[in-house]
């Protein structure tokens, strides 16, 4: 069966950069290139990769975008745009013409104001995305689900993805008012979500794959499997275990699907989502 990890990054470790890499990930705390990649992916029978900027600059589009050029194993890149600038649509010009460039992502989560997605300026951005053939991924904590539901339905033809479920409290077992807002987002169209980052949210060094099967059993029954994608979220999987645990948990719940179902989890719904050539 073809499989896709559609969400994954690289990095060269520099501690302000990266300062969200705090002490307690540790394990993070070094450069993570393709050649770190490539046996994890191999080892688990996956073809291929989405990488996922983890900076907010142009020049980190350039480094991953090497990367993609240079291995081909990496399918596809979402970079940063500042979505709010005057140039935004010369920028979207110039970016079209790089077919590895699938789709944009802003860290929203780490926005003071909840409400940033909903501002003007940021959304006249988003409104540009779908006419060069661009995807954005939603990276938010549960707070932000309904004001993100809000924001996906101004725009019903552009293809948005929420990163890590929206990053559930897992550790905590808090899913009531999660499943409310996930549930409405979902009823959406154009929104996917990727089965990613989930072990983050869990508890580092004790989690159980039955942690999880509440939280992958609404979004599968919110999102239907037409719509959920594979997502190992490594380097950042390596504090709670690494890729082959993060791999194991996604394979255990999901082989209880039909076969059609697995296929579009693990490769084809990526494959859309993203127009990736695999």
């Amino acid at each position: 069966m073809l499989k896709i990890d559609s969400h994954q990054h690289f990095w060269l470790y520099d501690k302000a950069r990266h300062e969200w890499i705090n002490e307690d990930m540790h394990q993070c705390r070094r450069d993570f290139v393709p050649a770190d990649l490539q046996p994890l992916l191999e080892q688990n029978g996956i073809a291929g990769c989405v990488t996922v900027q983890a900076d907010q600059t142009i020049t980190e589009n350039e480094f991953i975008l090497n990367f993609a050029q240079q291995n081909s194993f990496i399918k596809g890149v979402v970079g940063w745009i500042d979505l709010k600038a005057a140039d935004v649509e010369q920028r979207l010009e110039q970016y079209r013409d790089i077919e590895l460039m699938k789709g944009f992502r802003h860290v929203l989560q780490g926005e003071a104001d909840d409400r940033y997605m909903l501002r003007e300026d940021f959304m006249t951005g988003i409104g540009l995305l779908d006419k060069y053939g661009f995807t954005y991924d939603i990276l938010i904590f549960p707070k932000h689900l309904k004001i993100a539901a809000e924001f996906v339905a101004a725009f019903p033809n552009q293809r948005f993805v929420v990163d890590h479920l929206a990053k559930p409290f897992i550790k905590a077992g808090d899913i009531d008012q999660w499943k409310k807002d996930i549930q409405v987002l979902a009823q959406h169209q154009n929104v996917s979500c990727k089965v990613s980052g989930m072990v983050t949210e869990a508890d580092w060094n004790n989690w159980k794959d039955e942690d999880f099967t509440p939280y992958l059993d609404i979004v599968f029954n919110a999102f239907g499997a037409e719509r959920l994608m594979y997502g190992s979220d490594w380097p950042v999987c390596n504090v709670a275990g690494g890729y082959q645990k993060a791999y194991k948990l996604a394979e255990g719940y999901v082989n209880q699907l039909s076969q059609n179902e697995q296929e579009l989890f693990w490769a084809k719904n990526a494959i859309h989502f993203y127009r990736l050539k695999v």
